[in-house]
């Protein structure tokens, strides 16, 4: 989950562009912090850049599939 000291830097939204799923080695729609659904682990991305493949890193089974979702996202 992101981290961070002051709330006067973040905005919330209920925009349905954070409902999204996302699979590997698709283009980033936004430049943001993308969390795993399966494991937790977050990754920050510019706009535009691909995220990481399949095997950027591993799941057990209960943890189903790699999908990655916007959960923090830049204003512009």
């Amino acid at each position: 989950m992101p981290i961070y000291k002051s709330g006067d830097y973040f905005q919330r939204s209920n925009s349905i562009e954070f409902d999204a799923l996302y699979t590997p080695n698709s283009q980033a729609p936004k430049a943001g912090i993308y969390r795993c659904e399966g494991c937790g682990y977050e990754i920050g991305i510019a706009y535009g850049l691909m995220l990481p493949p399949l095997n950027h890193h591993t799941h057990t089974t209960p943890q189903r599939a790699i999908q990655w979702r916007l959960v923090a996202r830049t204003s512009n």
